[in-house]
């Protein structure tokens, strides 16, 4: 039997409407440091579907297996190193560009729930791109990000060139493509590449209590802010405001805002229909 290349875990969490959850996201090729094949990024893409009609996955988060291998010289820990390159081997223009065309980073970019990257190790290539196309990225002390197709002849193919750049600016991103060069989790905390860093004995705890916390809100409410959020990436800022108008304007036909209102004034917990 073969086992799956993406582990799909849920975690209940007290949500309004009842029944909602966290999906926790486990890349699972631990032995190749959880290196994307095409394999992986069918499942993820599979895992995307089934999430975006299921109305019960309010936030999903997307980290690495760890081998369990015990000898002397364990595995290193990695969220995803990179792309698997043994695939490239041979490969034309022709050979690659359908996958390119229809990947597993842009389908996690454009899932309209929250997603968090939990990062723990290395997330090189491929792998920061997919913490790249993560609302959120949150990592542990030991992990380490890099873009280093450079040093094989080519450059970011998921959409590292440009989210890259969109977080942490021209010049770092110039920097870190052109060099290929890794930077700890410190230095991607300082210039804006995760949102946090814990140790590695918090971070599960801290990922799940994030994302318990957004799955508490409406869910609705959420979907209009993150593609609001996320419409300020292609909008000029008077585009973008006047977008941000209409989605805030049209938020007061809904029942979750009725609801919202009412029990901040009442001064109780809201009980969210979702709509």
């Amino acid at each position: 039997m073969t086992e799956d290349l993406v582990n799909v875990e849920r975690i209940d969490v007290s949500t309004n409407p009842a029944g909602g959850c966290v999906e926790i996201w486990t890349l699972n090729r631990p032995d190749r440091l959880n290196a994307l094949n095409r394999a992986t990024h069918k499942e993820l893409i599979q895992a995307c579907d089934k999430a975006e009609s299921d109305d019960s996955v309010r936030v999903i988060v997307i980290t690495g297996a760890r081998s369990a291998q015990e000898d002397e010289r364990p595995k290193p820990k990695a969220f995803a190193a990179g792309a698997d390159i043994s695939e490239f081997s041979g490969q034309g223009s022709d050979d690659v560009r359908p996958f390119f065309e229809n990947n597993a980073w842009e389908k996690v970019w454009n899932l309209t729930k929250p997603t968090i990257a939990m990062i723990d190790g290395y997330a090189l290539g491929g792998g920061t791109e997919l913490a790249l196309s993560c609302d959120i990225r949150i990592a542990s002390e030991d992990s380490n990000f890099g873009q280093p197709e450079i040093n094989l002849g080519l450059i970011p193919g998921g959409g590292g060139t440009q989210r890259l750049t969109n977080l942490v600016g021209y010049g770092i991103s110039m920097e870190m493509i052109l060099t290929g060069e890794m930077i700890p989790a410190s230095r991607a905390l300082e210039i804006g590449l995760v949102n946090s860093v814990y140790p590695p004995t918090e971070l599960r705890e801290e990922v799940i209590a994030l994302a318990s916390r957004i799955a508490q809100k409406s869910p609705y409410t959420v979907k209009v802010a993150k593609r609001t959020i996320r419409s300020s990436l292609d909008l000029p800022l008077t585009q973008g405001i006047l977008a941000e108008r209409s989605e805030f304007v049209a938020l007061f036909d809904t029942e979750d805002s009725s609801i919202g209102v009412e029990a901040f004034l009442s001064k109780k917990k809201p009980k969210w229909k979702g709509r």
